[in-house]
């Protein structure tokens, strides 16, 4: 599995770098989906247009993945940005462009067997962009 693990790594930075930061990229193994993952993912451009945001994620999964490991994805998810799942697992795990892996854990309902997060960050860029600039306007 580490192999994979690295190659989604490259797949969620060379997203990252051409369409912009993620606030979640991450493979999850739900309690009842045996050996089948799912990919977690939320960023503003993710969220703009999840059909084409989905298949830009596959194309970019295509080129890094052999077909035999492409089977155990089972589906792509965009999650929104106030889902309580996203909230929950920013709660636990703050990483950006790394790895944190989580065992038999549950967050906010979903109970997750095993998962491997890539990218797990708050948006606070943007917001602090937007203080800034708010601050330069008063000035």
């Amino acid at each position: 599995m580490k192999e994979q693990i690295e190659k989604l790594q490259k797949v969620e930075k060379n997203l990252s770098d051409s369409n912009g930061n993620f606030e979640l990229f991450a493979l999850f193994l739900r309690e009842d989906s045996p050996d089948k993952w799912d990919l977690l993912i939320s960023a503003d451009w993710a969220r703009a247009n999840k059909k084409d945001s989905i298949q830009v994620t596959i194309e970019e999964v295509r080129k890094e993945l052999s077909n035999q490991e492409l089977l155990m994805i089972s589906r792509i998810i965009v999650l929104d940005k106030n889902d309580a799942v996203l909230k929950s697992i920013h709660q636990a795990v703050q990483v950006e462009h790394g790895l944190a892996e989580i065992s038999d854990s549950n967050f906010f309902g979903l109970s997750i067997k095993h998962a491997y997060l890539i990218t797990s960050q708050r948006e606070v860029h943007n917001e602090a962009n937007a203080a800034d600039a708010k601050t330069r306007a008063a000035d």
